[in-house]
C-alpha cells in the first residue's frame, strides 16, 4: 500500500511562507514514500508526518538569525534541516549525516526541490572540527545534551549558538550537562519555548529548544573566517559515493 503523509493541516500555511508551502508538501510526500521504503521513516509515522515532524520542525525556523550559516548534525531524513531550509531560503544550510542511504536521500530531495542553499556532507560532526564553523548548529533527537555539546560546540562560531530541539527533558539535560558546559567554557544555557501561539491548534505542540553560546566569544579558538563552512566558502558534498552505509 502506498504511504501517505495525510492531509495538509491548515496551520502549515502559518509556518511556511506561501511560496514555500508547495515544496514542504512535496518533501512530505517524499518522506512518506521513498523515506518509508528506504527505512528512513517508520510506516506508522507516515500518516502523522505533518503534525509530528513537519510542523514540529518548522517551529524552529523563526528562531534562527537572518542570513545565518547553519549546520544540522545527524540530519537523518532531513529533520529539522530540510524543513528549516524549505521555510528559510535566506539561510545557508549544511546537512551533516554519516549514513550513505540517508545522505543519498537528502541529496535527491535537495536536487528535486531546487534547494541551492543546502549542502549535504556525509560524515560525523567531529570530522568537521577544526575545518568549519557556523552561526547556528541545530539537531533533533540526536543525543543527550551532555554528549551533543562535544560534537556541536566545536562547530559553533564565536558569536554563534547551539540550538538543539529537545522535549520535556530539556531542563534535566541542562542540569546533567553542568560539568561539560563548564569544561567547554559555555555560557549558561537558555530553554526557549517556540510555537506557543499555536498551542490551541489541534495536533500542534510547542517545542522546547536549548540554546548554548560561548561564555566569552573573544577567547574562543576556532578556525578563521574563510575556512570551510564560513560565509565565504561552504563545505562541498562529501565522499559519500566511496563508502558504504
Amino acid at each position: 500500500m502506498r504511504s501517505s503523509p495525510g492531509p495538509v493541516p491548515a496551520v502549515a500555511a502559518d509556518v511556511f511562507p506561501a511560496d514555500r508551502l508547495p515544496l514542504a508538501i512535496r518533501y512530505a510526500e517524499l518522506l512518506a514514500t521513498a523515506g518509508v521504503i528506504r527505512g528512513l521513516i517508520g510506516p506508522r509515522e507516515a500518516p502523522r508526518l505533518w503534525d509530528r515532524h513537519m510542523i514540529n520542525c518548522a517551529l524552529l525556523s523563526p528562531a534562527l538569525p537572518q542570513g545565518a550559516t547553519v549546520a544540522d548534525i545527524g540530519s537523518g531524513a532531513g529533520l529539522p534541516g530540510l524543513v528549516v531550509a524549505i521555510a528559510r531560503p535566506d539561510l545557508t544550510i549544511t546537512l551533516v549525516e554519516p549514513l550513505l542511504r540517508r545522505t543519498t536521500f537528502l541529496e535527491e530531495v535537495v536536487a528535486e526541490l531546487g534547494l541551492s542553499h543546502v549542502t549535504v556532507v556525509r560524515g560525523r560532526a567531529d570530522a568537521l572540527h577544526g575545518k568549519a564553523t557556523y552561526d547556528v548548529v541545530t539537531s533533533r533527537a540526536v543525543a543527550p545534551l551532555e554528549r551533543l555539546l562535544g560534537w556541536s560546540m566545536p562547530l559553533v562560531a564565536p558569536h554563534g549558538a547551539l540550538v538543539a530541539m529537545k522535549g520535556s527533558s530539556a531542563a534535566d539535560e541542562v542540569a546533567s550537562a553542568g560539568s561539560t558546559l563548564s569544561k567547554l567554557q559555555c555560557a549558561p544555557p537558555t530553554i526557549d519555548t517556540l510555537g506557543a501561539e499555536f498551542a490551541a491548534v489541534e495536533g500542534v505542540d510547542p517545542i522546547q529548544v536549548v540554546r548554548v553560546t560561548w561564555a566569552d566569544p573573544t577567547r574562543v579558538s576556532l578556525p578563521a573566517r574563510g575556512t570551510r563552512g564560513s560565509r565565504e566558502s561552504r563545505p562541498g558534498t562529501s565522499r559519500s559515493k566511496r563508502r558504504k552505509s
